[in-house]
C-alpha cells in the first residue's frame, strides 16, 4: 500500500489571522488529511492562544473541499459520548463526509483536571475508554440509544440522520496497551501511535523502529483474537515523538529515509506537525513544503 502523508495543525492561530490560511494551504500542498489536537490546553502552549478542536474543524470543513479532517486525538478527559456524537455527525455533514475521529484514552495533561476532578489512574483511564468507545460506536450507528454504564449513560439519545459516511465516520484508535489495542482491533478503521515515549530522551532511532515493530506485532495478535485481518486497519504514525525529533523534516532525503523505514514496518500514513516558530515544532517552512509536495512520490 502506498504511504499517505498528512499534517496536524495545532489550533494556536485566530481563524482570520492565519488559521484559515494554514488549512487551505494544507489542501493546496496535497496532504491526505489535516488533523488537530483535541485539548483544552497543551504543554508549552498552555499560556498562549489555543482554540477548540471541533469548531476549528468545522471552519476548516467550510474552507476546504478535498482534505480529510480529524482529531489526533479526542479523549474522555473532558468529553462525553452523547454530546460528542452529536457534534461529530454535524461536523461530518458540514464537511461532506471528510472526518476521521482520532480517539485515545487520554493522559495526565491539563485536560485531566481542568473540570475539577482528580487525574485518573492509568487503570481508570483504560476502564473509561473501554466504555467510551463502544457507546460512541452505537451512538453514531443507531438512531436511538439507551445505555447505563459505570461511567457513561445515554437515555434515548438520538442522532438522526447519522453520519454521511456509512455506517459511521472512521475511528483511528490511539493505543499501545493490550486493552486499547483490542479496542482498535474491534472498532478502529485505523490505529495510531507516537512510538515508545520511554525512548524519546535517551533512545535511538533504531530502538524506536524495533519498539514500533513490537507494537504492530501486538496489534496483529489483538486483531487475530477478534478474527480480523490486521491489513484491514490503516496504521498511522504521528511524527515528532520518537528519538528522530525533527531531523526527518530537515530535507526531502531525510524524510524519505525516515518514512521508508516506517513504511516497511507496515505504516500507511505519517502525520507531521505544521511548523510553529519558537516551539518544538519549529522547522524550515520551505523544506516542509518541499517534503509535502515531493516526498511521497519517491516512496512509491
Amino acid at each position: 500500500m502506498s504511504l499517505r502523508l498528512s499534517t496536524v495543525i495545532l489550533p494556536v492561530d485566530r481563524w482570520h489571522e492565519g488559521g484559515r490560511a494554514k488549512w487551505q494551504r494544507a489542501e493546496e500542498l496535497g496532504f491526505h488529511a489535516a488533523y488537530t489536537y483535541d485539548h483544552l490546553s497543551w504543554r508549552s502552549f498552555r499560556d498562549g492562544p489555543w482554540f477548540g478542536a471541533l469548531p476549528t474543524l468545522t471552519a476548516a470543513g467550510t474552507a476546504t473541499d478535498r482534505l480529510r479532517l480529524g482529531t489526533l486525538v479526542t479523549s474522555p478527559n473532558f468529553r462525553h459520548p452523547v454530546t460528542l456524537a452529536k457534534e461529530l455527525i454535524s461536523l461530518d455533514d458540514i464537511s461532506g463526509g471528510r472526518v476521521t475521529l482520532g480517539i485515545g484514552a487520554g493522559g495526565n495533561g491539563f485536560d485531566a483536571t481542568a473540570l475539577g476532578q482528580k487525574a485518573w489512574t492509568p487503570k481508570e483511564r483504560a476502564d473509561r475508554f473501554g466504555e467510551f468507545v463502544p457507546l460512541l460506536d452505537r451512538l453514531l450507528t443507531e438512531g436511538a440509544v439507551s445505555q447505563k454504564g459505570d461511567f457513561y449513560t445515554a437515555e434515548e439519545a438520538r442522532n438522526i440522520p447519522g453520519c454521511l459516511q456509512r455506517p459511521r465516520l472512521p475511528f483511528a484508535v490511539a493505543a499501545t496497551g493490550p486493552r486499547g489495542l483490542k479496542l482498535a482491533a474491534k472498532y478502529g478503521q485505523a490505529w495510531v501511535t507516537t512510538g515508545d515515549p520511554k525512548l524519546y530522551e535517551e533512545g535511538t532511532p533504531d530502538q524506536s523502529v524495533e519498539a514500533l515493530r513490537g507494537q504492530i506485532e501486538r496489534l496483529g495478535k489483538a486483531c487475530a483474537e477478534t478474527d480480523r485481518d490486521i491489513a484491514d486497519l490503516d496504521k498511522i504514525l504521528l511524527h515528532g515523538f520518537t528519538p528522530d525529533r525533527n531531523r526527518p523534516l530537515e530535507s526531502v532525503d531525510a524524510f524519505v529515509d525516515f518514512a521508508g523505514r516506517h513504511q516497511e514496518l507496515g505504516f500507511t500514513e505519517i502525520v507531521v506537525h505544521w511548523p510553529i516558530p519558537d516551539s518544538d515544532f519549529a522547522v524550515d517552512e520551505a523544506a516542509f513544503e518541499q517534503i509535502a509536495t515531493e516526498a511521497v512520490a519517491q516512496l512509491g
